[in-house]
């Protein structure tokens, strides 16, 4: 399984790259995931956050 956001389940997304002569190569985009210590229930886990998640603090980091 891809990784994928812990907060927003942000994952991975494909389409195509279009090159000027109109050629289609299939391609993905990623999200910017971080690995984060986080607090979930009093006990700090570590998990992938991307960081638009983290700059909105959406996560209290351990």
């Amino acid at each position: 399984m891809a990784k994928q956001c812990y907060v927003c389940e942000k994952k991975p997304v494909s389409g195509n790259t279009i090159s000027h002569s109109n050629r289609h190569t299939r391609r993905v985009w990623k999200p910017n995931l971080r690995k984060v210590s986080v607090i979930e229930n009093g006990t700090p886990k570590t998990v992938h956050v991307c960081t638009r998640c983290l700059r909105s603090d959406k996560v209290t980091r351990a």
